[in-house]
């Protein structure tokens, strides 16, 4: 029985979503905005030497048709990425109205967003007075820190010593449908952070606010540090998504990285964590060698978008696409016959572009199993169509099978 795997590259967009101007970064809209292009434009034009040099370098995705879908998508130039194509490639697009983690995982795995997220618009004073009451409340302090706009990495820098001498929590927002708690791991606790997260949880998501996002922190003295031991409490999906349809078939089903999180747990039999995505990619990799027959991995890697994207550090994102096209390399090794392996993304996050948030693009659908295929312009939910159809599941979404489409079938 044949496998399934379905790769999500946080962030890796390829331009040209048709509502790209509805979509803003500082006030400029996103139109134009093109995460893979403009990231080997830079390295073409020696923009992008920081720990790395020359023409973005990714072979191995490249093959299956990255640079393919990219100048579909956009018709934008890819410099070091023009490879004849020996994967099954195309361009998908997204009809939810968000351009975050849990808008574009849904919709890959099934489930538009039926609603419109709730935000919190304003940059300073971001929370209205009562729900800073009911969180100071719930954390069993005075009040709170924060109550803005910020990057997670600059508000603990910031915020850090207040926190520990207050003992408030820290409490941001950003552009993105989120909530986010940052607090100290020994001064504050970790167990009291994630207890505090989940019990305003429910309260944030009848708001329609998708993630209270809880960001434990270690370090003295100014110098602080971000921990892995991160955690989403997401809203859940509407309805049944790719992981329910494989679940509830009888099939293993394996989340890598923040699927749990993203999913709120449904439809999972294993869980796989890690520090970083170095740890995530020796998840994948022993996942090819060794899941089930039958099984469907699903997979994140996060650190293109959380750690370059955001800080529009086009070295550091070059040099994350070719660290993770060097794993994929490896991982496509581990496929048997039969085997179907997708990689796509979520949304993008162009280092090049004007502010620091997300940025709305058509994303790549790059297949291995399937041979050599132009599968044109699709739908987010044609992935979680066609994985399905493959797996031999129900699907109970709205989405196509492009192997029904086009007929095509998993061989590798």
């Amino acid at each position: 029985m044949s496998r399934a795997f379905l790769i999500v590259m946080d962030s890796v967009g390829i331009g040209g979503a048709r509502d790209a101007a509805s979509f803003f970064n500082d006030g400029r809209p996103d139109t134009g905005a093109n995460t893979v292009a403009h990231v080997a434009q830079a390295c073409a034009e020696g923009r992008a030497e920081e720990g790395r040099s020359g023409f973005l370098h990714m072979p191995a995705l490249d093959r299956l048709g990255l640079g393919a879908a990219v100048r579909l998508a956009s018709g934008a130039a890819t410099p070091g990425l023009e490879a004849v194509p020996e994967g099954a490639w195309g361009a998908a697009n997204e009809v939810s109205k968000g351009k975050d983690t849990p808008s574009g995982h849904w919709e890959l795995a099934g489930v538009p967003v039926p609603w419109d997220w709730g935000y919190f618009p304003d940059r300073q004073n971001s929370f209205p007075p009562d729900l800073v009451a009911f969180v100071a409340q719930a954390a069993g302090t005075d009040g709170l820190l924060g109550n803005c706009h910020a990057s997670g990495t600059n508000i603990i820098e910031e915020l850090g010593d207040a926190h520990i001498r207050s003992g408030w929590p820290i409490c941001y927002t950003s552009v993105d449908s989120v909530f986010q708690i940052a607090a100290h791991e020994t001064h504050f606790g970790l167990d009291r952070l994630l207890q505090l997260c989940q019990d305003i949880a429910p309260r944030l998501h009848a708001m329609k606010i998708g993630r209270v996002i809880a960001r434990p922190f270690t370090g003295e003295n100014g110098q602080f540090f971000r921990t892995p031991n991160r955690r989403d409490f997401a809203i859940e999906p509407p309805a049944p998504t790719l992981l329910d349809w494989a679940y509830e078939a009888g099939r293993v089903t394996h989340a890598i990285g923040k699927i749990g999180d993203i999913f709120s747990h449904r439809g999972i039999t294993h869980l796989h964590k890690g520090k970083g995505d170095a740890d995530l990619m020796e998840h994948l990799l022993r996942l090819g060698a060794e899941a089930e027959d039958g099984s469907l991995t699903f997979a994140n890697f996060v650190e293109f978008d959380s750690l370059w994207g955001h800080r529009r550090n086009v070295s550091g994102y070059a040099r994350a696409l070719e660290w993770f096209d060097q794993g994929a390399a490896r991982f496509l090794k581990t496929l048997r016959p039969g085997d179907l392996a997708i990689f796509t993304a979520d949304h993008g996050n162009d280092p090049t572009w004007a502010g620091t948030d997300h940025t709305r693009e058509r994303v790549p659908v790059l297949a291995a199993g399937l041979g050599a295929a132009r599968l044109g312009q699709l739908a987010f939910v044609d992935v979680a169509a066609t994985l399905a159809a493959h797996l031999g599941v129900p699907a109970q979404g709205a989405g196509r099978s492009f192997l029904t489409q086009t007929g095509l079938k998993a061989v590798l």
